[in-house]
């Protein structure tokens, strides 16, 4: 089978795999992502809303059900789906009926009134993956036009760490192992949520594959994945294109002044690198502004007051630095309980040290998940998914750190021996 047939037939597998959960999924946030991609398909609020809610009601049942048949005292029980579902869109509805009625700012913009109005503004300012979402829940519905959307971001970043490796020259059957790694990872396991991780991942990648072509000869054609990704990240979310962009200047500016006290130039790639990223930092900065976007002392009051559920802090500046330290505290401790995470990131840090330049960019992708988890210091968030970027950084150093062992040439045996002897035979 040639090299392409192989990842086709992984990322078959991977969605293959999938159909195991096909609802379920679901966070409280998924419900804003999809009831704004139906409102952009022409659909009205209520009709959103009882759409969106009879999906995540749904996936709500199917999971309590599936917890009862492996419950020691009630497997034997009747089905709670329809009940569980029931409650939860007579809960959820009423609460949208209830803002509805109000009018006013509880129905401004496109999404359907799940939340209070400032926690809405946040979401209604990421229609990335809303118009992602438009053309798969039009043609196949809510519940399989997610999960195919899913599927599809999530199998797009698989097949998008293999092209990575394969323009710095990694081996094929190693290229094909980091794809591998990101659909096993918690990183394809986030990517399939019905939440934005899936499309800031694939188009994060997108980016490390431009800075990649840059770096081997095809800087045009890097460069355009570059500036085409960090554009569509801010599209997604403002915060991920800010940050990729900073983390990568920063890391062609740290290329380049190695380059230089070892008496070289920086080279053109890495020029052009920084200067799209410079770019694309001063355009979302800018932009943000002119659109009135939440500010970032929004997003510390959001943090602060449990979505805004609490009234806004005086000195949220102190809180948060306060919190910020208890949280990474406690991450660190729970970390080395089970340390699977850090030692994965040394190894694809490791890893990255065979390809110097590109490795410094690919840290820089990876770092913009320990950016987004500092920006938002919530021990609660299950699932490692605001730190996920930072998987990246394993999934493509590994294959890179087992490079060696692939072109390690194997042995022959000495003419007149008996092994050789055996072989003429």
């Amino acid at each position: 089978m040639r090299p392409r047939a192989w990842v086709l037939v992984l990322a078959a597998v991977f969605a293959v795999l999938q159909l195991a959960a096909v609802t379920g999924r679901d966070t409280p946030d998924s419900k804003n992502y999809v009831s704004y991609a139906l409102a952009l398909a022409g659909a009205g609020k209520r009709e959103a809303a009882a759409e969106t809610v009879d999906w995540a009601c749904a996936g709500e049942g199917a999971a309590a059900e599936r917890a009862q048949r492996v419950d020691v005292l009630r497997f034997h029980a009747p089905s709670p789906a329809g009940r569980v579902s029931a409650d939860c869109r007579a809960g959820e509805l009423r609460r949208v009926e209830r803002r509805l009625r109000a009018g006013g700012a509880q129905t401004d913009g496109h999404i359907a009134p799940f939340v209070a109005p400032r926690l809405r503004r946040i979401f209604e300012v990421r229609p990335g993956y809303p118009v992602f979402l438009v053309p798969f829940v039009t043609v196949f519905g809510v519940t399989w036009g997610v999960w195919l959307a899913s599927v599809l971001a999530a199998g797009a970043g698989g097949v998008l760490v293999f092209l990575v490796l394969r323009t710095v020259a990694v081996p094929v059957p190693l290229a094909l192992t980091g794809q591998a790694l990101y659909y096993v990872l918690p990183v394809g396991t986030t990517a399939m949520r019905p939440m934005a991780e899936g499309l800031l991942l694939a188009l994060t990648l997108t980016a490390v594959w431009g800075c990649a072509l840059a770096l081997t000869g095809r800087t045009r054609a890097g460069t355009a994945l570059v500036a085409g990704a960090l554009v569509a990240l801010f599209t997604v979310k403002h915060s991920q294109a800010l940050f990729l962009g900073g983390c990568l200047a920063g890391a062609a500016a740290a290329v380049a002044l190695w380059r230089r006290r070892h008496g070289r130039g920086p080279g053109r790639a890495v020029t052009v690198i920084a200067a799209v990223s410079c770019g694309a930092v001063a355009g979302t900065l800018l932009l943000a502004r002119l659109l009135r976007y939440p500010s970032e002392a929004e997003s510390v009051q959001d943090l602060l007051t449990g979505h805004y559920t609490h009234p806004d802090r005086a000195h949220p500046g102190r809180e948060f630095l306060h919190l910020e330290w208890d949280f990474w505290v406690e991450w660190l401790r729970r970390q080395l309980t089970e340390p699977l995470f850090p030692a994965a990131l040394a190894a694809g840090a490791w890893g990255a040290r065979r390809r110097p330049a590109f490795g410094v960019l690919l840290l820089a992708a990876a770092a913009t998940g320990i950016l987004t988890q500092a920006g938002h210091p919530d021990i609660t968030i299950g699932g490692d998914r605001l730190i996920v970027l930072a998987w990246l950084l394993p999934v493509v150093g590994v294959p890179l750190l087992l490079e060696p062992l692939a072109r390690r040439p194997a042995p022959v045996p000495a003419q007149g021996s008996p092994r050789a002897v055996g072989v003429t035979r």
